[in-house]
């Protein structure tokens, strides 16, 4: 029995979702039907249904909310951040979700100015803050569009010390105090005052937006994926000339054979149509058909809860007729269980066969005597065809046996779990 507004719902419970509905925060669509992804009440209010979670919820970081992180790895042209705060969000401090944990911040939204790596920026344990741009199919961030983005806190890499600011040097606007470290971030105009940041701070100035790097850091940045795993103006205790790693030189031999600056084959895009839209669009994994595919403008719509009841109701509606079809095209498979001893996989073909098209029939047997364990697989190429002789053919007398014909878990995507299979 399905759920309904009023009613206390947990984890995968089915839930009855009436036309016209939009789902709202813990309810999910699946193959099967609309979900419960999260304990507590079901509400409906303004066209919306949802869950309703007494107490503190995790967090859930939004397209424009800005966030503080720490840099958790930095990779050849992206700086991956631990998302640690959301801002002027009340109970922004709580846990946020794991698969919203971590955000992307590509070397093109660092800063105004040319970023060939984004070990040239940033450096791992750097403290930032960023605004969210995206959020699906993964979060990404950017420290370009505000003063107030960027570096708060850094470290000195060879002695740990705090790092500050510093002009004495062009294109180096970071110094430790300690050591002779010198070094380039993308400043923030909080950097070295913490949260709150003082009237008047004009510390991203030292950035140079919009300049070109002097011959003397020219030399030292990252190009071409030479360092991807770090670059040397981010890390001195490498040295200037250093043994370059194993699995950097494999890099830089697939970029000059036509990989990625990864090092990887490029990854391949597929065309498809935007479920929401029907606009044509691209995705870098195969669709699946009865899954969401949106394109970008369609996909911050819903990100925005701008998204119309009517577009959500057209969707799904081409969603369903997509899982339909699908599910009429890749067939079904069939449990056939007491079967007779003497029974093989030619009788069965004869019987099945004339209810439609098989495209697999096989009978278990024992590893060790090679003899029929009573039980069968067979496979129909049409779903119809095939709940055409489940209901036919349950219970019908076969080789003086009345046989149990029911579709396969493997069918539906379930476990192995076989059914009970007790001679009759």
């Amino acid at each position: 029995m399905n759920a309904s507004a009023g009613d206390f719902v947990t984890p995968g419970t089915s839930v009855a979702v009436d036309e016209g509905l939009t789902l709202g925060d813990g309810i999910i669509s699946t193959n099967s039907g609309f979900l419960a992804s999260l304990s507590g009440k079901l509400v409906e209010d303004n066209g919306t249904i949802s869950v309703q979670i007494k107490g503190s919820t995790a967090n859930m970081p939004k397209i424009g909310d800005i966030v503080i992180g720490q840099v958790n790895r930095l990779n050849a042209k992206t700086a991956e951040i631990r998302i640690l705060h959301i801002e002027n969000k009340d109970g922004g401090e709580r846990t946020i979700p794991a698969l919203k944990l971590f955000a992307d911040i590509y070397v093109t939204d660092f800063v105004d100015r040319y970023i060939p790596s984004a070990g040239d920026a940033m450096r791992s344990r750097d403290i930032v803050r960023a605004k969210i741009t995206q959020f699906e199919p993964m979060l990404k961030a950017s420290t370009r569009e505000n003063p107030e983005l960027g570096v708060l806190h850094a470290i000195c890499p060879p002695c740990g010390e705090i790092l500050q600011k510093s002009d004495s040097l062009p294109d180096f606007n970071v110094s430790c105090p300690r050591c002779d470290y010198s070094g380039y971030r993308v400043l923030s105009n909080g950097f070295g005052h913490g949260y709150t940041i003082p009237e008047g701070a004009n510390v991203e100035s030292l950035n140079r937006p919009g300049e070109r790097w002097s011959s003397e850091a020219e030399k030292m940045l990252g190009h071409d994926g030479v360092r991807p795993y770090l670059s040397p103006l981010a890390d001195f205790r490498r040295g200037i000339n250093h043994e370059v790693p194993a699995f950097v030189a494999k890099m830089r031999n697939n970029n000059r054979s036509g990989g990625n600056r990864s090092g990887g084959q490029r990854r391949e895009m597929h065309k498809t149509t935007c479920t929401m839209c029907s606009s044509s669009t691209e995705v870098p994994f195969k669709p699946t058909p009865g899954k969401p595919i949106r394109c970008r403008d369609c996909m911050n719509k819903v990100n925005d809860g701008t998204a119309t009841k009517e577009e959500l109701s057209a969707e799904r509606a081409v969603l369903k007729s997509a899982r339909a079809k699908s599910a009429e095209s890749s067939g079904v498979k069939l449990f056939v269980g007491s079967i007779s001893w003497d029974a093989n996989e030619d009788d069965l073909r004869k019987l099945f066969s004339t209810y439609g098209e098989l495209t697999e029939v096989h009978i278990a047997k024992d590893r060790e005597t090679g003899k029929s364990r009573g039980f069968a697989f067979i496979k129909f190429s049409s779903l119809k065809d095939g709940q055409k002789a489940v209901k036919e053919l349950d219970g019908f007398e076969f080789h003086g046996r009345k046989i149990s014909v029911q579709e396969s878990n493997e069918s539906r995507g379930g476990s192995n779990d076989r059914r009970s299979r007790r001679r009759k």
